[in-house]
């Protein structure tokens, strides 16, 4: 029976989060028994998904159906081709989705539900592996399942026990569990993830430095005998808020920044760039990765680097762009 938090006198606040509260621990509780209860039948799952001959068919119907669609696509972006068939139209044409050398994974709570019986029938007869997803072992989904990964019996989070919370957290927990755990035995490295994401913030994360720095036509830089007054115009004259000190080579050997001028503001008309410049400055690789060269500069403090080829034997510290935390942030990292 449902609790009663709301009525014509107002909203029972405390009564609403501690429901809130409940629900969350309830489901979190699942999910460590969840954790707890795997063994090595989940092993011969990810084995039998990572030696598919095609794709991994994932089927549900209802709310199962909502986590098999989501768990189709983190296969698919994580290295796995996988697809969602739902069962009500599999019986009306779409059973030619599944094809030999595909892995059928079927999630059902009750692992009774009468719609995927023509699929479950359907597979079996082409010899497709079949893995269930349930929380009943006596079901119909176990008869026909290869291997069946059986959820803790818990209790709903809902009042009356009956709508889909905690078994669909559970499913839903599951499918990442065999996603990511497959995708690291394929191996699947970020240059592939990048691939399988040119947009959209995960693209972008995973996108080189390089192909979001300002380039060499833009870099504020100077000699170490450059006077003062004319680095301050270089500083000024770009909105970096710093300037890079090379050396006859054309390697970074320091930087000055508006610190660097306030720490030495009695000595700027007189002084060389050498005099003032921090040495040894903080730079990026030009393989970083967006995501984590945002992460350097914000746990070194910094607003801006300048970006080198370290590949390159002969110059590794010669400046060949720069990038500032704020274009990321433009771009949507954060």
């Amino acid at each position: 029976m449902s609790l009663i938090l709301a009525t014509a006198n107002g909203i029972d606040r405390a009564g609403v989060l501690d429901r809130g509260r409940e629900v969350v621990r309830l489901e979190a509780g699942a999910l460590d028994e969840l954790a707890e209860a795997l063994d090595e039948t989940f092993v011969s799952a990810c084995e039998t998904i990572l030696t598919a001959g095609r794709r991994v068919v994932i089927t549900g119907m209802g709310k199962s159906g909502h986590i098999a669609r989501k768990i189709a696509a983190t296969f698919a972006a994580t290295g796995t081709p996988a697809l969602f068939l739902h069962p009500a139209e599999a019986a009306h044409g779409d059973l030619g989705m599944i094809t030999q050398g595909d892995v059928l994974l079927v999630l059902s709570n009750s692992g009774n539900t009468v719609e995927l019986r023509a699929v479950l029938e359907y597979a079996r007869k082409l010899g497709t592996r079949i893995i269930g997803i349930v929380s009943r072992r006596e079901s119909l989904v176990n008869d026909f399942a290869d291997i069946v990964l059986c959820l803790p019996r818990i209790r709903e989070a809902c009042a009356a026990n009956m709508a889909p919370t905690t078994s669909t957290t559970l499913q839903l927990a599951l499918g990442d569990a065999l996603a990511m755990a497959v995708m690291d035995m394929r191996g699947v490295s970020k240059t592939q993830m990048r691939a399988l994401h040119p947009a959209g913030t995960i693209g972008l994360r995973l996108t080189p430095i390089a192909e979001l720095m300002h380039g060499r036509e833009e870099l504020p830089l100077v000699t170490s005998q450059t006077g003062m007054p004319d680095v301050i115009s270089v500083i000024t004259s770009c909105r970096f808020g710093l300037a890079g000190v090379v050396d006859d080579r054309g390697e970074l050997v320091g930087v000055i920044t508006d610190g660097d001028l306030r720490r030495n503001f009695d000595k700027l008309q007189t002084a060389v760039a050498s005099e003032v410049m921090t040495r040894a400055p903080k730079s990026i690789p030009s393989d970083m990765l967006a995501g984590d060269a945002l992460l350097y500069l914000s746990d070194s403090k910094i607003t801006a680097a300048f970006v080198v080829n370290r590949l390159d034997a002969l110059h590794h510290a010669r400046p060949i762009g720069i990038v500032h935390i704020h274009d990321l942030l433009k771009h949507g990292l954060g």
